[in-house]
């Protein structure tokens, strides 16, 4: 009885002591919360990540434009994101993403694809980030799909018409855009928690 205690707690502490390494292997996207494990990835203070150093300057731009943007016309970002600017596709899939082309994980950071180093991108994934910080990342999680696409592809003034972004996300932008134009946009955090 005594050794099958022993042998339980000993594998107890050994899963206990692996799980870390064993998320860091499958769950992929948690490798946000330490990018510069990442191979290649370097970071510096101003919550910018990248794998190709020559491209700082334009991903400083890129970052400080989509902030102030998301700021002036949405509402205050509380703590400014993490982003991470993969300039490879083997970059962004060490994440653990291959199709989409850029992605924000609750409000831990962002990562972009070599796809996405455009303005609207950034200014879509900082909208979900503010929409985790404002509505918490379970219920940003869980509430409507249209909400949570709509707002981010209307607000950031993706300029793609409906042919480019396909009939369901344009359909997401169509119904926040029906949805915005009717509530008094001071209360759209308590309005977005009633949907």
């Amino acid at each position: 009885m005594h050794k099958m205690k022993n042998m339980i707690k000993h594998i107890i502490i050994t899963v206990i002591l692996l799980s870390p390494a064993i998320t860091w292997t499958f769950y992929k996207p948690v490798r946000i919360l330490a990018p510069e494990l990442v191979s290649g990835i370097k970071c510096n203070k101003a919550h910018i990540c990248l794998d190709d150093m020559s491209r700082y300057a334009e991903a400083t731009r890129l970052y400080k434009e989509a902030i102030e943007f998301v700021v002036t016309s949405i509402g205050k970002i509380k703590k400014k994101p993490l982003i991470i600017f993969c300039s490879t596709e083997s970059c962004f899939n060490s994440f653990g993403f291959k199709k989409s082309t850029a992605n924000t994980i609750g409000s831990s950071g962002i990562i972009i694809s070599p796809r996405g180093w455009k303005p609207y991108y950034i200014r879509h994934e900082i909208i979900h980030h503010l929409q985790a910080e404002k509505m918490g990342v379970i219920s940003q999680w869980q509430s409507p799909e249209w909400f949570k696409e709509g707002m981010a592809y209307s607000l950031s003034g993706d300029p793609r018409n409906k042919l480019e972004l396909g009939d369901k996300l344009d359909n997401f932008r169509t119904k926040f855009n029906a949805w915005y134009k009717n509530i008094n946009r001071e209360n759209i955090w308590e309005l977005s928690k009633q949907l």
